[in-house]
């Protein structure tokens, strides 16, 4: 036997994960929905936040500081207050706040001898989640890495190598992928690179209009045949996000991406999904797994959920040695936790027309249909897919969506905004422990704050 093993497995360790959990369960009882602040607290919580702001050179989006304690979507902040948590860090709690199984499952990896897995030493760990992630995917490699903007980079990497000399970058119009100096050219936010050198060649495609769908799908298709007489043979990656996220979560039909994936295709273009944000979200594991793009992918990313991140590849398209390497991968207790997210996603019924996400969804799209009903000049909406959710409040004017969702966080509801013309309010719930009296209570907020 190991010596891991036996010490892994020592009563001790086994007592002391049992008294941790009955802890866990006798501290959460306490949390029955959103409070307001302690009023003790209300000052020294400012000061901290001005401190903070100090510190970092900049203010934070919400006045968000986590106590690191809550009890599924809700959390505790540092002045007291409990919040629903309908954003989870713009998608990474996806499990909720202090999940007991998730604790269980990740204790010993605090234990292990390592805290971050890297390129020189990684432990079983990081070969068990590889070997999931590319059974669930039916990709055969899996690079871990600590970022989706790592994951976003390596897997441009691998595009551009396995075309070479090819350079420009097929992307969408209000696309997002990342806010390094190679993805601020791709992320079709125009701010994100005021004062960056140009690094990169990228033309924005027109997205799909579903008010439009044979015409605007026409319209990307002429733009890429356009393009492709312009850049003869330069054409290296399509990058693609199926579902806009950054973009207020718009909706292509699949029809539309197998025309315009398999126009790409014939030019030879390598197809790069970037599901950072949307993998594990739809009513299937993978986003072009619910497109049926299965065989017509080369690389996918992800992340976010996954707590680490991860740029999956066929055998095809796999890089030369030396393109790839970094660090971190990731900590240990990270990768416990993306293993367990993925097996319990896989296993519990999640997926499907009859899954949970569905459910979830279908209950999102009830209240909003009948707030839209009772306040059609003040709401529309919902967009998005599966636990994906966005809503326009009024017009979607920018200033006045972003103070709703700064209202909707003082009542105890954390959002965030998405889009532009019309800017939105976006929610990614967390799917494995949301209750449907956690959105029927959400949802009353959002009605009061109307």
């Amino acid at each position: 036997m190991l010596k891991s093993d036996a010490f892994f497995k020592d009563p001790d360790i086994l007592k002391a994960q049992e008294l941790i959990q009955a802890a866990l369960h006798r501290h959460q009882k306490a949390f029955k929905g959103p409070k307001p602040a302690d009023e003790a607290l209300k000052v020294p919580y400012e000061k901290l936040l001005d401190e903070f702001k100090s510190l970092r050179g900049g203010a934070l989006w919400y006045p968000y500081l986590g106590s690191g304690f809550g009890k599924g979507a809700l959390v505790e902040l540092l002045d007291g207050s409990v919040k629903y948590d309908f954003i989870g860090g713009i998608g990474v709690h996806y499990f909720g706040h202090s999940n007991p199984h998730v604790i269980d499952h990740t204790v010993l990896g605090a234990l292990s001898d390592t805290v971050m897995e890297g390129h020189l030493q990684q432990n079983k760990d990081a070969f068990e989640l590889s070997k999931l992630l590319t059974t669930v995917s039916g990709f055969d490699h899996s690079f871990l890495s600590s970022s989706g903007a790592m994951a976003n980079e390596n897997a441009l990497k691998i595009a551009f190598q396995s075309r070479a000399p090819k350079k420009r970058v097929f992307a969408f119009e209000k696309a997002f992928s990342g806010r390094t100096l190679a993805l601020a050219q791709i992320t079709d936010k125009p701010a994100y690179r005021v004062g960056l050198p140009e690094t990169l060649l990228v033309d924005h495609l027109p997205f799909f209009d579903p008010s439009d769908p044979d015409g605007s799908t026409q319209k990307t298709l002429n733009r890429i045949e356009a393009l492709l007489k312009r850049h003869p043979n330069d054409y290296a990656v399509a990058m693609i996000e199926l579902i806009q996220g950054e973009g207020g979560f718009r909706v292509a039909e699949k029809a539309f991406w197998h025309r315009v994936i398999d126009l790409m295709r014939a030019h030879d273009i390598a197809i790069f999904i970037d599901e950072v944000q949307s993998f594990g979200r739809t009513p299937k594991l993978f986003a072009f797994q619910h497109f049926g793009l299965e065989g017509k992918v080369d690389i996918v990313s992800i992340g976010k959920l996954t707590q680490i991140c991860a740029t999956l590849f066929t055998k095809e398209i796999a890089p030369k040695p030396g393109l790839l390497s970094q660090t971190f991968t990731a900590s240990v207790t990270a990768i416990r936790a993306a293993t367990w997210v993925i097996k319990e996603l896989t296993e519990k019924g999640f997926y499907g027309d009859t899954g949970r996400i569905q459910a979830i969804h279908n209950r999102f799209k009830s209240h909003f249909e009948r707030l839209q009903k009772n306040h059609p000049d003040k709401i529309s909406g919902p967009w998005g897919i599966g636990v994906m959710v966005a809503f326009t409040y009024k017009s979607g004017d920018a200033a006045e969506t972003t103070a709703f969702a700064r209202k909707l966080f003082d009542h105890g509801l954390i959002t965030f905004i998405n889009g532009s013309d019309p800017t939105r309010i976006r929610m990614l719930p967390p799917a494995l422990v949301v209750s449907d009296q956690d959105i029927d209570h959400a949802m009353e907020i959002i009605a009061t704050c109307m």
